[in-house]
């Protein structure tokens, strides 16, 4: 009974968006309306120096850009939510799709003024993918931006998926007076740099056509809005929780993250309305949140997560049962035990050992380099989570070490960062030849400077002449051989050992495949 209680307590979703939305800024203002800290924090302001919560690498202070997920923790009106913040730079996509494997539904953020941007439609089809539930929240009522409609019809026709206004915005910019709750029929009222928390600005109002909305708002924003309104109702099918949970319906809110306006609308709802820990693929069953044996898988690895203390932690998430610290777990892909002693919760880079965690939840595991993104833990049961695999990278690098005293350190920083999901490492048969595969030109920034900062390494990046990196399979061992023989020069392993075709060109690819048709070529690691 305990089980299904902590289950329907907790809600376990990520924030999305397209750089600059305000995705970090929204993250770290629920962690504010939560509780879970007492002020709020500039994320770009040279001036302050509390930087956002969520944002813990040296890196990711000094560009102002989220760079690796962090997880948060914490408890609001009895409920227990779990926020993954992830990238928003395109650069780190890859990280974030991973991250979307582990959440239940996701929040999307969107700058009213930019609309719906390039890779807001990217993780939108990563969340089609897996039908997860997406409420939306346009952000930067602030500011002089585009008609609330507009917005609304853009992301219909650009993410593919309904909406349905939940609170509707009074002006914007300068003339910006609050927003009107649908969902709880009240006012709230806008109130600029709001810096603490204040909840006192909510005016019930159970009839907007009656005569109190007049003197919060005046009488011609009153008119108008009694005008969108009416349009909304008459347009818009009624919101209904079972479509948003199938994420057929994204529902949507207006606020400013910056002000802390709109979150606490957003906050209350989503506890009402979000699904709780659902079922996950195991092979090809599905496991029930509910199942008494406990299951997980390991969605992230951080390495360094504390520079003082050479750590490596693996980010799982509990998919069935409870989790107990030094409690046995079969490790499915190894086929060994393993316990782990030092189970934590997160809140951005504080952790704090725990002693159990049921599903929802993200649990950081310390680790010497057993675990590996996509894991499975379970308590006997074999099999694998399905996940999301790596993708052929668009850059290619070849590693150059500038110092051969540390060639150590640059091998163990290259393999740590690469588990970590960062970026790929592909080792040539023939020679010492690492080439380092990207989906953005900023990763090679951020590896260099961990490696510098971290493990002591100094390396440079030069650009190599590549298309595609294959992941390559045949069922006649002899034939698989053949290839690898006659294209040696063009052969390298992933970080898992497995076998790489370096394409250099696409119609040189295609030429390769017809002269070896047993042999098939495939554009993702998990084939």
């Amino acid at each position: 009974m305990k089980l299904i209680e902590e289950i329907q307590k907790r809600r376990t979703f990520g924030i999305i968006s397209h750089p600059d939305a305000g995705k970090t800024t929204l993250t770290e203002k629920l962690l504010l309306f939560g509780g879970a800290i007492q002020t709020a924090g500039a994320v770009k302001s040279s001036k302050i120096n509390r930087h956002a919560v969520s944002d813990f690498m040296e890196i990711e202070k000094q560009r102002g850009i989220s760079v690796a997920t962090s997880v948060m923790g914490f408890e609001y009106k009895d409920t227990k939510i779990n926020l993954l913040d992830t990238p928003g730079h395109q650069d780190f996509a890859e990280d974030t799709y991973r991250t979307l494997t582990a959440v239940d539904s996701v929040v999307m953020v969107i700058d009213c003024v930019k609309g719906v941007e390039i890779q807001t439609e990217k993780l939108m089809e990563v969340c089609r993918m897996r039908s997860t539930p997406v409420i939306g929240f346009i952000n930067k009522l602030d500011r002089e931006g585009r008609d609330p409609f507009e917005l609304l019809d853009e992301i219909e026709e650009k993410l593919n998926i309904k909406t349905r206004p939940l609170t509707w915005p009074i002006g914007m910019g300068k003339s910006f007076k609050g927003v009107y709750s649908m969902y709880t029929r009240s006012l709230v009222l806008f109130t600029p740099s709001q810096t603490k928390l204040n909840s006192d600005d909510a005016v019930r109002i159970e009839d907007i056509f009656g005569p109190d909305i007049e003197k919060y708002i005046g009488s011609s924003a009153a008119a108008k809005l009694r005008e969108e309104i009416e349009l909304i109702e008459g347009v818009y099918p009624a919101f209904d929780v079972e479509s948003y949970q199938k994420g057929e319906v994204a529902p949507v809110f207006f606020g400013s993250a910056v002000n802390n306006f709109g979150v606490q609308e957003l906050l209350d709802c989503f506890i009402d309305i979000a699904p709780n820990p659902r079922p996950r693929m195991l092979d090809e069953r599905q496991v029930q949140p509910d199942e008494e044996p406990f299951t997980g898988f390991i969605f992230k690895i951080h390495a360094n997560m504390d520079p003082k203390h050479r750590n490596r932690i693996a980010f799982a998430r509990v998919c069935s049962g409870k989790f107990e610290r030094n409690k046995n777990y079969l490790h499915t892909r190894l086929e060994k035990q393993f316990r782990f002693s030092n189970a934590t919760a997160f809140m951005a880079q504080n952790k704090e050992i725990i002693d159990e965690a049921f599903p929802g939840d993200i649990v950081g595991l310390y680790d010497t380099g057993n675990l590996k993104i996509g894991d499975t833990l379970t308590e006997g049961e074999k099999g694998r989570f399905k996940g999301i695999p790596s993708f052929s990278p668009e850059i290619f690098k070849e590693v150059i070490n500038k110092d051969a005293m540390k060639s150590k350190q640059l091998e163990k920083g290259l393999l740590q960062l690469m588990d970590e999901g960062v970026a790929q490492l592909f080792s040539y048969e023939l020679g010492s030849r690492k080439v380092v595969g990207t989906v953005g030109v900023l990763q090679f920034e951020v590896i260099q400077h961990r490696l510098k900062h971290e493990y002591g390494a100094t390396c440079d990046f030069v650009s190599v002449n590549l298309y595609k990196a294959c992941w390559i399979e045949c069922h006649d061992k002899k034939k698989l051989k053949e290839f690898i023989d006659s294209k040696y020069r063009h052969i390298a392993r992933d970080k898992d050992g497995q076998y790489v075709f370096m394409a250099e060109s696409r119609s040189w690819l295609s030429m390769v495949q017809e002269n070896f048709p047993e042999v098939n070529f495939h554009f993702t690691s998990e084939y």
